[in-house]
């Protein structure tokens, strides 16, 4: 007999520390980790069925302002190694000159509007970052899968956009 309350004792202490060393495990890890990051498919379209902003949104819509920010700089870059390249406004012949200018002038102008629009798309991300994105700056009522779609760097609802408008012109007439 004293044999058999050995081994049912050592039965008992391997249990005991089997078991205490995986709860620990179990607990410690935090939820976030286990979480992973979230995957989606490249053609993945957010649903008004879901959750306004859960993480697949998050993430479909800083994809989407990454991807267009890429665009963005790649066709300055080229527009302005291009730029560089032709340099007409040596030409003898003043029409030439003229024409060349108002060329130059239009593209850079071109360029400086998505210079601002890459200023915007970053301040998105840094919305997206802030959990803020996809909601009315004013008003804080979501914006909208559709308007966001269109406009992923809105930052009113419609409403409060029209408003904002209005403002301006009304300003703008002072």
């Amino acid at each position: 007999m004293p044999k058999t309350s050995k081994v049912k004792k050592k039965v008992i202490k391997a249990k005991t520390k089997t078991t205490s060393k995986a709860k620990p495990k179990a607990t410690s890890k935090p939820k976030e980790i286990s979480k992973g990051p979230i995957k989606i498919s490249k053609t993945y379209i957010p649903k008004e069925s879901e959750k306004y902003m859960c993480e697949k949104h998050k993430v479909f819509f800083r994809m989407k302002l990454q991807e267009w920010k890429k665009e963005l700089v790649r066709a300055n870059n080229e527009a302005l190694y291009n730029g560089s390249m032709d340099d007409n406004s040596i030409s003898a012949d003043i029409v030439d000159q003229a024409s060349s200018y108002t060329d130059k002038n239009v593209e850079m102008k071109a360029i400086n509007r998505q210079i601002k629009l890459i200023s915007e798309i970053d301040k998105a991300l840094a919305r997206i970052r802030e959990d803020t994105y996809g909601f009315c700056l004013d008003t804080a009522e979501p914006i909208g899968l559709k308007r966001l779609m269109a406009r992923p760097v809105a930052k009113y609802t419609i409403a409060a956009q029209e408003k904002h408008e209005k403002d301006e012109k009304v300003h703008a007439d002072d």
